[in-house]
């Protein structure tokens, strides 16, 4: 073992492989060297446990191969075929084109982002995004921060540090990544009172709770998992009153940040954020890349008088957003506006398809492909929506010649990685998730498998 890290090259002799030109003439050479460091590194390691050492050509190719991993340009684009319309690990909402010409042209020159067109002087970047809120919400005032979990956060940090809110046991509840609505409000300073039950909380347990330290009532719409059977919430026409009664804020955290009426597609009714400041709350909190369908960002609409009082606190502008993601998020509220959401936002293009359209393309892709089969099956919503809601759909399924993890694992080397799922052992691919444009890139990924 002693002999063979001996034999080892330097970096040097490395750097001199006619394969290390590569390297050498698109990186630094400082970044080089780093690189081929730590690929010796990883091959000392390997000796160690009983490896046998590559020769240099070797080394240098797996550093190629390292440094195509590492400093390619990322996140990669792929293709989602899963089936699943929000998939949290494929980034969530897709942007519209709109929303994506907005983002480039805010990341490519300089903008209007805190200057006042009209006097010349310094201007404010929340007081667009205000504007196109309370447009599409209803509300009196908007502001938008960089997620749901910081909106909220800001929001009880803001309205009740150092005092009490209280929160129904059933919706003390875990927003994902291991985000806790209970850990959020020790963060933000507030004390948590909890009430009622897991199953069943009345509007007398919040009465009864309210003290003169109680600065909020904050409800919290289960949008990730549904309870059924036994069960009793309170709407939020009766905390609305509750809260004006004690002089105290009633917030509503809605998570998914629902905009139309689901029950047109066959769902459950979501609760739309427009619903919630009707209700009267004073503040509403929703993501951007959910339901929406946009950019990752938190949204709290409301009173203006809570929203001043977040905007003017210190940790607005820790968590506010930049200006690539309020060009995209200007531009998905305002198709809003247009009433033309499930014609320009990917989504809700992809929620409003019909299952024939559906199965048109799969059969296209089978026609094309030259293998497979067509049948039913379901998509979801996915990304902490509509829990357990799904839509009828159709897919082409494929039995693989090899096993279904390694056709998968070869969908994905494709020069556009295509997700797909597997159920009974067979590959699904749902075209519903599957953006028009990306079609001849499924069937030519399927094509060059099979070739191989």
């Amino acid at each position: 073992m002693n002999s063979q890290l001996r034999s080892l090259p330097s970096v040097d002799r490395l750097l001199a492989e006619p394969l290390a030109a590569s390297l050498v003439n698109d990186f630094s050479i400082e970044s080089v060297i780093l690189l081929l460091r730590q690929e010796l590194h990883q091959v000392r390691s390997d000796i160690r446990n009983g490896i046998p050492p590559p020769n240099r050509s070797q080394i240098v190719q797996a550093a190629i191969r390292r440094a195509n991993n590492i400093w390619r340009p990322w996140p990669k684009q792929v293709i989602n075929a899963t089936g699943v319309v929000l998939h949290t690990n494929l980034g969530r909402a897709p942007l519209s084109d709109n929303a994506v010409l907005a983002a480039e042209q805010a990341a490519r020159g300089y903008v209007d982002l805190e200057l006042n067109i009209d006097t010349g002087k310094r201007g404010s970047r929340t007081v667009h995004i205000q504007s196109l809120l309370a447009y599409v919400t209803g509300s009196e005032a908007g502001l938008a921060v960089n997620n749901n979990a910081s909106a909220l956060l800001l929001g009880l940090g803001a309205l009740a540090s150092g005092r009490e809110v209280i929160v129904s046991r059933g919706e003390a509840v875990e927003i994902g990544g291991g985000f806790r609505v209970p850990g959020i409000l020790g963060q933000s300073g507030a004390k948590l009172v909890e009430v009622g039950t897991t199953n069943r909380t009345y509007i007398e347990d919040y009465a009864e709770a309210i003290t003169d330290q109680t600065a909020a009532i904050l409800k919290t719409h289960r949008s990730n998992f549904e309870i059924s059977g036994f069960v009793h919430e309170v709407a939020l026409q009766e905390l609305v009153p509750l809260g004006q009664k004690h002089n105290i804020f009633v917030l509503h955290d809605l998570g998914s940040g629902c905009l139309i009426d689901t029950t047109r597609f066959a769902l459950k009714r979501e609760p739309r954020v427009q619903d919630s400041v009707a209700a009267g709350v004073d503040l509403a909190f929703f993501s951007g890349d959910k339901l929406l369908g946009g950019p990752q960002a938190g949204l709290a609409v409301g009173s203006k008088a809570a929203v001043s009082k977040l905007a003017s606190h210190p940790l607005a502008r820790a968590v506010r957003c930049d200006k690539i993601t309020l060009g995209a998020l200007s531009a998905t509220l305002t198709a809003y506006l247009g009433n033309r959401p499930e014609l320009e936002i990917p989504i809700w293009m992809m929620i409003a398809a019909t299952a024939d359209s559906i199965k048109k393309r799969a059969e296209t892709w089978k026609r094309s492909a030259g293998i497979g089969t067509v049948v039913e099956t379901d998509s979801a919503i996915g990304g902490g929506s509509l829990p357990g809601q799904t839509i009828d759909s159709f897919a082409l399924t494929l039995t693989p010649p090899n096993k279904p993890d390694e056709f998968c694992r070869q969908l994905r080397c494709q020069d556009t990685p295509i997700i797909a799922r597997i159920e009974s052992d067979m590959v699904i691919l749902d075209p519903r998730t599957v953006l028009e444009h990306q079609d001849d890139a499924v069937i030519d990924g399927i094509r060059s498998i099979l070739s191989v």
